[in-house]
């Protein structure tokens, strides 16, 4: 009888040692392939818990309201830098990274994370412009310039046929570099120009558009978007299973555009610390890391993930661009409260009038 009650008992603590066994991932959607995370399940004997975002605003305000219980955050560099600044990560033990040796040194040591005590790179996206092939291409507009999205005279031919992000930053960065301005430019004067340009431009965009763009190209309804690189390798994909007869084209303006780095990062109050960094070395090997571009057609700051990566995607200058047009690439850095406030204003004034 007492060696029945001990298998009982044993039988009863099981669920609960594999319940704690968990990683509780705050990510992007459709940022990490399934067959990645079977893998790593797999070798750490342990479940993963995702939960998303849509916005690093979204990530921060949440975090700054008091939400625990990730081990994993995968944020933009502009939102470390802000994580930083709150005292709210973990330095990472780099005794328990040895793959963080496969990053691209370029990628390494930005100013926003010197040293990279905090972060540790996972992925990129250039913020560009989609745009149909075919109907673009009938109506002879201009396929390498912000003037596609700006221009009320090339608007004129696709009125209605337009969305841009919904992200107050996003929309000034386009603008302030079609204006021949840096993407993190704060001078308020010339915020108010790319601001004039944006209400120029406004009355013929069909609609401010973060979540369902990439369908809307897809299927037609929509012929150019602002979007990430990524997103836009994503219609491509699905128009092309659909069989729609027509391209989904990546466009990077002559002028630059923003670049966004996401690095994968531990909040201090991570209940699974030891999850969280073989997690992040998993994730930092080249296979593992291909993985990602594979699916979705995002940039790869690791080097040993180039072998692993599909030659037509290597090949898409969109993706991974040359020398010349990474030059023209900003990646953007966190905003003051005063400059914050600053852009706010000037976005409500645009979206309200």
């Amino acid at each position: 009888m007492k060696r029945l009650f001990a298998v009982l008992a044993l039988l009863l603590a099981l669920p609960a040692v594999a319940k704690d066994d968990v990683l509780h991932l705050y990510n992007w959607n459709n940022y990490m392939s399934d067959d990645t995370l079977k893998r790593f399940e797999a070798s750490c004997k342990c479940k993963v818990k995702q939960s998303y975002y849509g916005s690093n605003d979204e990530l921060l305000a949440k975090l700054q309201a008091g939400a625990k219980g990730y081990d994993v955050l995968i944020p933009t560099m502009n939102a470390v830098d802000a994580l930083i600044k709150r005292k709210a990560l973990l330095e990472l033990d780099k005794s328990k990274l040895p793959n963080l040796k496969n990053v691209m040194p370029q990628y390494l040591n930005t100013t926003f994370d010197p040293e990279n005590k905090y972060s540790a790179p996972y992925a990129m996206s250039i913020t560009m412009i989609g745009y149909n092939d075919k109907k673009i291409k009938e109506l002879g507009l201009p396929t390498d310039s912000w003037a596609l999205i700006f221009d009320p005279k090339n608007l004129e031919k696709i009125k209605g046929k337009v969305t841009v992000l919904d992200d107050q930053r996003e929309v000034f960065v386009a603008a302030l570099k079609y204006l021949g301005y840096s993407a993190n430019e704060t001078d308020e004067a010339k915020l108010k120009e790319a601001k004039d340009v944006i209400r120029k431009a406004k009355p013929y965009w069909a609609a401010f558009n973060a979540q369902s763009y990439i369908k809307e190209l897809t299927v037609g309804n929509i012929w150019v978007a602002h979007g990430y690189s990524n997103d836009i390798f994503q219609a491509n994909l699905d128009a092309q299973a659909a069989k729609r007869g027509f391209n989904i084209v990546h466009l990077l303006p002559k002028e630059g555009a923003s670049l966004s780095l996401d690095a994968m990062v531990v909040p201090k109050s991570a209940p699974r610390p030891d999850l969280a960094f073989q997690f992040i070395n998993f994730m930092l090997d080249g296979k593992n890391s291909a993985d990602l571009t594979n699916l979705i057609g995002s940039g790869n700051p690791n080097n040993d993930a180039m072998q692993y990566i599909k030659a037509e995607i290597k090949a898409n200058k969109a993706v991974f661009p040359d020398a010349e047009a990474a030059k023209k690439l900003e990646m953007l850095r966190d905003l003051n409260a005063k400059e914050l406030r600053t852009l706010s204003k000037l976005w409500t004034e645009v979206k309200l009038k």
